[in-house]
Parts: C-alpha cells; sequence; structure tokens
C-alpha cells in the first residue's frame, strides 16, 4: 500500500532526528511539505536540506524551544508563509530520564511534563483551529505504553504520557465531526539517537560486563528478539496521518516488538 501525502503540509515536532526525522521521510517521499521543528537549531536545519534532497520534496527546518507559547506561534506562523496551512501535525519531541520516584523533584517533574505535555497542548492548540475550519486534519501524537501499565525508573515520564493520551482521546471527541482525527503511536524501546546517547552514559556507569547482561535482559522482553527501529514507528505514524486511516481516531496504537501487549 502506497502512502500518498500530495498537497499536504506537515509539521513535525522533534523532527530532526531519529522517529521524527523518519517519518518525515516517509510523508516527503510521499508528496508532502514537510516542516521540522526542534529545540537543536544547526541540526535541524542540516536535517531539513538532507531531506529535501534526499526526497525533492519542500521542507523547512526552524529551530524552536516548544515549551515556549511564544516560540510555537512564531513557528507555526513561519511554516504557513513558506509551505502553506498545516495539515498533519506529528508530535514526536520528547526527553529521557531514568530515576526512582524518591531520587527525582519538582524540577525533574516540571521539566519531562513542559516537553512530553505541555508542548503538545501548545502546538495543538496553534494548529487545530485551521484543521477544524478547513474540515480536515491529521494528529499523532507519541507516548508510551508506559503511560498504559506503568513502569519502574519512569514515573513521571508515564505521567507525562498518559496525559497525552487522555488529552488526544479527549479532543478527538471534540472534533471528529470536522474531519480531524487525532490518535497515538505508542513505541516500545527504539534505537534512536536519544536512546543511544542515554546506553552509552549507562554503559560508563556500570561497565561493560554489568551493562551486556542488561542489554540481554532487555531484549529478552521483547518477543521479537529486538528493538525497534525509527522506521518501524515511522510507518505507523505515517499511516494514521494519511487519508486510508480516515475513520481511525482517539486510538492508542502500540508499536513495540511485543514488549507489551495491554
Amino acid at each position: 500500500m502506497e502512502l500518498r501525502f500530495d498537497g499536504k503540509t506537515a509539521l513535525i515536532t522533534g523532527g530532526a532526528r531519529g522517529i521524527g526525522y523518519a517519518t518525515a521521510k516517509m510523508l516527503a517521499e510521499g508528496g508532502a511539505r514537510v516542516a521540522l521543528l526542534d529545540i537543536k537549531g544547526d541540526l535541524v536545519q542540516d536535517s531539513a536540506r538532507k531531506l529535501s534532497a534526499e526526497s525533492g520534496a519542500k521542507a523547512v527546518g526552524l529551530k524552536a524551544d516548544i515549551t515556549s507559547e511564544q516560540d510555537v506561534d512564531a513557528a507555526v506562523t513561519r511554516v504557513i508563509e513558506s509551505l502553506g496551512p498545516v495539515d498533519i501535525l506529528i508530535s514526536s519531541a520528547a526527553i529521557a530520564d531514568d530515576k526512582l520516584f524518591l531520587d527525582s523533584g519538582p524540577s525533574d517533574w516540571r521539566r519531562m511534563i513542559d516537553v512530553c505535555l505541555h508542548a503538545p497542548m501548545l502546538c495543538l492548540h496553534k494548529v487545530l483551529p485551521g484543521m477544524v475550519s478547513r474540515r480536515y486534519g491529521r494528529v499523532v501524537c507519541l507516548a508510551s505504553d508506559s503511560a498504559r501499565l506503568g513502569q519502574a525508573r519512569l514515573s513521571y515520564y508515564a505521567a507525562a504520557k498518559a496525559g497525552v493520551i487522555a488529552l488526544v482521546k479527549s479532543v478527538a471527541q471534540e472534533v471528529g465531526k470536522s474531519g480531524v482525527t487525532l490518535n497515538v503511536v505508542s513505541p516500545g524501546a527504539t534505537n534512536t539517537e536519544l536512546r543511544q546517547e542515554r546506553e552509552a552514559q549507562m554503559r560508563a556507569q556500570m561497565g561493560e560486563e554489568r551493562y551486556q547482561r542488561r542489554v540481554q535482559t532487555v531484549l529478552r522482553m521483547y518477543p521479537t528478539g529486538r528493538l525497534g527501529e525509527p522506521d518501524d514507528i515511522a510507518w505507523a505514524i505515517a499511516f494514521l496521518a494519511s487519508e486510508n486511516a480516515s475513520w481511525i481516531t482517539g486510538q492508542v496504537v502500540s508499536v513495540n516488538g511485543g514488549f507489551a501487549m495491554p
């Protein structure tokens, strides 16, 4: 099945790398115009140039702190001026943390909620009115099965992502009659740059022998015997962003190699 996005403008947060960039490439190859937003300014501009060169699509890369209402307003305005009204919003920006709840504090919680819940709310609140008025829109937010099942050392990350799921389900009920769909993709452990950076830190802290035991323990949790790759997640996102998924809304799709089967 070929997914086409001709004439559509997609905005992707956290688009400079990882799942965001993999999704951007699929949408661009399907004919979409793509805007990448990321806090890493030089990287996101390089990624947009690379995306345009590889796909032939029109792409822009914008530095934006998506926890800032002013940055989100300015970025969306520039996207509309450069590429046209936003038809597709992919919310994939995230941060990682790995702490026991009792070892964390309010500053950890606020940062996590700002990036993983407040920022998607800001972006959605900015682009949704246009989607509703045009009676077309696709929104896909990334969450985590830790939000559905709970997971040790990920308590406040899970809490923020649970908020994303509740947000998407609620807004999907409000705007469904306007031709706008909202869904969640819930990845398992995925081999992104963010994960690689976190794993490198853990390897240095734990030592090689202990770290390798940990790797094998993690892999045993996945019936497929491997971690995910960004493209594994991007395929699900692209489908939900396509015309083919017009009767799917308010759903949570786990793409996790069987790690959790909620």
